[in-house]
């Protein structure tokens, strides 16, 4: 065949891979619709309501916004916020991360056991877990019975409506959104890998901080986000377990908005929300590519 029959023959396939680019296009247009639809709509709905002064939405002007940021309230209630969506990850990822590596160990009927006790409790209510866990932290509850008698406290420890009690409800609520990535990495992880590194002399722990982390690193970033950003908005069990003496954003948004009616100023603090659990995402993620250097340094 020569070079010009060559070229002609070619020529047809070109076309119909140009023709195709715009059905790709075509095809990613429903979920951009939605997109725009389900959350910069609703967004720009909420930039607008904020940019107004009074309650009934009349007056234009930013004293909302100066009043949320002048006032050191509302500084402590966002920056709690924030501090217990970093406190659950930390909790969840020193107990999430041991049980990894027992399935990581395990046979694999032992690991199919473990996922499915890590997926049983999303097959419950969270409402009914956060409830569950009224009966566990209260005065009578297995956890003040265990310290009572193991003679630790000689009277009740109070664990409702304490932030150290929030933590310990949503390290067990959140574990499941850390493990599920966390495994699913793990699960491909080439066990040769391990027994190369133990037949080269490497001690258990330098083949844990040096082969099992760095490999595991982007599951356990992606479940530390997505804990961050279910803990840092979990109305129900901020406002159950946390009562009216915890003050987080979810509970000031629901305060503003359906109990003193002050859509701007619940614009507000929602905008405040969005931006703090992106700024920490943002920030998990990039400790996570710097300790990702480290390990493999």
């Amino acid at each position: 065949m020569s070079v010009a029959a060559a070229g002609v023959a070619k020529t047809p396939a070109r076309g119909i891979a140009t023709l195709a680019k715009p059905a790709e296009w075509q095809l990613a247009l429903p979920l951009a619709l939605a997109y725009a639809a389900f959350f910069l709509v609703p967004l720009l709905l909420l930039l607008a309501v904020s940019a107004f002064e009074d309650e009934k939405i009349t007056v234009l002007g930013f004293a909302n916004w100066r009043k949320f940021f002048g006032d050191p309230f509302y500084w402590k209630v966002t920056f709690d916020t924030v501090k217990l969506g970093f406190l659950t990850v930390i909790a969840t990822t020193l107990i999430g991360y041991p049980i990894a590596l027992v399935y990581l160990g395990s046979s694999p009927r032992w690991q199919r056991v473990i996922l499915f006790i890590v997926i049983l409790p999303l097959l419950t209510s969270v409402v009914v877990r956060t409830f569950a866990w009224i009966v566990i932290l209260g005065r009578e509850g297995v956890i003040n019975q265990t310290v009572m008698w193991l003679g630790i406290s000689p009277a009740p420890l109070r664990l409702l409506q304490t932030e150290v009690g929030l933590v310990m409800a949503l390290t067990q609520i959140e574990m499941p959104l850390l493990l599920l990535p966390l495994l699913s990495v793990m699960s491909r992880m080439d066990p040769n890998l391990r027994d190369a590194s133990a037949a080269l002399g490497a001690s258990k722990w330098r083949t844990l901080f040096k082969v099992t982390l760095p490999l595991s690193l982007p599951g356990l970033i992606a479940g530390c986000m997505l804990v961050f950003a279910s803990s840092t908005t979990a109305f129900i069990s901020q406002f159950v377990i946390g009562g009216n003496r915890l003050v987080y954003l979810p509970l000031l948004i629901w305060q503003q908005s359906l109990v003193v009616y002050n859509w701007p100023l619940a614009s507000v603090a929602a905008l405040t929300l969005l931006v703090s659990v992106s700024l920490g995402v943002v920030l998990i993620a990039t400790l996570g590519r710097r300790s990702k250097g480290y390990v493999h340094a």
